[in-house]
């Protein structure tokens, strides 16, 4: 079982949504998301948006990196993304570090559809990100070291 710990500063919605895709995609992962500065709840319209493509988040909580540093994982991929943004280091056991970055939907403005087709849009790639980890980390390494 690949063991695979998703970072991002908040914890409230990329590193939440890339949890939720692979746990989706491969039930046999344990995959954990965690925050450097975790937000007291996971945005709301993160849920939403996670829900119209068929994954619950409402139970999700935000939760710290300290939780996990102690522990050994296969992945530690951070998720942040844009020229400001400033991605957690981890510093735990890990066999490989990844970065796939993505933009933060929380800092959306305009009108509630233009938030939602934000939030949207960074949830599909959120979700093209994760398939292509899955095929090139996990799927492609499977047969090979056996």
């Amino acid at each position: 079982m690949k063991r695979i710990l998703i970072l991002c500063t908040g914890n409230s919605c990329r590193s939440q949504m890339a949890m939720g895709y692979l746990q989706s995609i491969d039930s046999t992962l344990d995959v954990h998301s965690a925050g450097t500065n975790p937000t007291s709840s996971v945005n709301p319209y993160a849920v939403r948006v996670m829900f119209e493509d068929g994954i619950d988040l409402s139970s999700a909580k935000p939760k710290s990196v300290e939780l996990y540093l102690d522990q050994e994982w296969d992945f530690v991929i951070t998720v942040c993304g844009g020229a400001n943004a400033s991605c957690p280091v981890f510093c735990g056991k890990v066999r490989k570090r990844m970065h796939l970055g993505f933009d933060d939907p929380a800092s959306a403005v305009g009108t509630e559809e233009e938030i939602l087709d934000e939030f949207r849009r960074i949830r599909d790639e959120i979700k093209a990100g994760m398939q292509n980890f899955y095929i090139s980390e996990i799927m492609a390494n499977k047969n090979c070291c056996v």
